[in-house]
């Protein structure tokens, strides 16, 4: 019988499902599950939740707890489908501010550890900005594990290495998107990608440093980008996009491979190098601020189906 290429992907990557449906998890099992507003704003609409959520909007002393609460509850009840990690993302309203950043991730620890949820299965998402990065080295620090998301430079990647994260998600879709929107005509296809070789630089340059930082692309829009980076540590895939590799065979051939040659890191960005970085990479620069308002976007969203709910 014919291998899929999921089945085959599992062998040389840990496959993570980017994902707050329970029935999809429990159908292609993956080691991980990493959410953000987008997807707790996609499970809380189902409608065998509203009863749930009216009752902890009610029972909420605010919306921002209400907001964290859903999270937990939804991150916990994927704790259960899954034997690793549960990413949960700070609010993208805080991205700017890195002491509220810090207070909101130690709140939602301290949510999951009542929920029974330990510290060591929880990665607290936070956008890859200065002040996120910032944030997430001060909760390494203090055993809180960080997965630094929004991320589509280099300078960011260097940044988060340094910081000591447990994890990046460079996004590759979004590259793509970038790059196709200013050259429509041209061929992106397969390690033509610009957002896979993004991807393949920031994994070349941890694994010749030795940085043990865990890179674990992120945002496909087809299954060639993954077949491309096949080998990545950790690769975190839609449910569409998992179903199409489940449901395809043949031949899957590793991609990246760590380099053994290593090589000296890159001198640490301070503040003024990492913006300066920034604002030269333009569609590093674009794709952030775009990023940001479309998770708050959702989470507006959230809020506003919480406020109704709670009035139920």
């Amino acid at each position: 019988m014919a291998t899929s290429l999921l089945s085959q992907l599992k062998t040389m990557t840990t496959v993570v499902a980017d994902t707050g449906d329970l029935e999809a998890i429990r159908r292609f099992q993956p080691q991980d599950a990493t959410t953000n507003p987008s997807l707790i704003l996609q499970a809380s609409q189902q409608e065998a939740r509203r009863e749930r959520l009216a009752q902890i909007a009610r029972d909420s002393a605010d919306i921002n707890e209400a907001v964290d609460r859903v999270a937990v509850e939804i991150g916990r009840e994927i704790s259960e489908l899954v034997p690793g990690y549960v990413s949960t993302e700070v609010s993208a309203r805080l991205s700017f501010d890195r002491e509220a950043t810090i207070s909101r991730a130690y709140s939602l620890i301290e949510r999951y550890q009542r929920e029974g949820v330990g510290a060591e299965r929880i990665l607290i998402k936070v956008a890859s900005t200065w002040e996120g990065i910032q944030a997430a080295r001060e909760l390494e620090r203090n055993g809180i594990r960080t997965n630094l998301t929004l991320l589509f430079g280099f300078a960011q990647a260097q940044a988060c290495a340094d910081a000591g994260a447990t994890l990046i998600s460079p996004f590759v879709g979004r590259i793509l998107d970038w790059h196709k929107a200013r050259q429509p005509e041209a061929d992106f296809s397969g390690s033509k990608d610009p957002g896979v070789q993004s991807v393949k630089r920031i994994y070349d340059y941890y694994k010749a440093a030795g940085y043990s930082t865990i890179v674990m692309g992120a945002s496909f829009r087809n299954i060639g980008e993954i077949q491309a980076l096949a080998g990545c540590d950790r690769l975190t895939i839609s449910p569409k996009l998992l179903d199409e590799l489940d449901q395809q065979t043949g031949d899957l051939s590793q991609q990246l491979t760590a380099n053994l040659d290593s090589i000296t890191a890159d001198a640490p960005l301070d503040e003024a190098s990492f913006r300066w970085e920034m604002n030269e990479d333009e569609m590093a620069n674009d794709k952030l601020a775009e990023g940001i308002r479309k998770f708050m976007a959702d989470q507006y969203q959230l809020e506003k189906l919480l406020g109704e709910l709670s009035r139920r």
